[in-house]
């Protein structure tokens, strides 16, 4: 099993920062893909962000590029998400993934909610 732990949502005015992190461990492999999705209330979750072990393959949401960053630091197995112009309508439960594809994560984390405010 992988254990996959999220911090630094929070609640944020329209057009602040945020940048979340996340913490792997567990049976983690560091050739996974890792990567963020959200749900918003009301909605299904949605892909926003993925990146491969070496950095070459990072796959954006349309909603989100440009204003969002993801990185990860394989030493400390450990994915980021620089959240930079921040919308309401970003405001949802973040969630960490990992898996051998973007497409097909096999471990969650539990979220982190991140709320931005107009």
């Amino acid at each position: 099993q992988v254990q996959l732990v999220e911090s630094g949502g929070g609640l944020v005015q329209a057009g602040g920062s945020l940048r979340l992190s996340c913490a792997a461990s567990g049976r983690f492999f560091s050739s996974y893909v890792m990567g963020w999705s959200r749900q918003a209330p009301g909605k299904e979750r949605e892909f926003v962000a993925a990146i491969n072990r070496s950095g070459g393959y990072i796959h954006y949401a349309d909603s989100v590029k440009g204003r969002f960053t993801i990185s990860r630091d394989n030493g400390k197995n450990m994915v980021y998400l620089q959240m930079n112009s921040l919308k309401p309508e970003d405001t949802a439960v973040y969630y960490c993934a990992v898996g051998w594809s973007d497409s097909d994560m096999d471990y969650w984390g539990k979220g982190t909610l991140v709320t931005v405010s107009s």
